[in-house]
């Protein structure tokens, strides 16, 4: 056996064991979705972003009451 048709039996081999590595790699993030198309990790993060606005506005509105009360002394 020559290694010319070692390469062309190595080939497609070495392409199986990658795609089936890059599809082990990329597989966790495809999870159920919705109605709306948004998955449960999504819409966790989501969730998440909206309690963080929330408590970013409170913390705003007390630094700003903080400051106009340290003014007014």
């Amino acid at each position: 056996m020559n290694w010319s048709s070692l390469l062309v039996l190595v080939c497609p081999l070495m392409m199986v064991v990658m795609m089936l590595g890059m599809k082990g790699a990329h597989g966790h993030g495809h999870g159920k979705k919705d109605s709306h198309g948004v998955s449960a990790s999504d819409s966790g993060i989501r969730q998440e972003l909206d309690e963080l606005k929330v408590q970013n506005a409170q913390m705003k509105r007390e630094l700003e009451a903080l400051s106009g009360y340290q003014k007014a002394e």
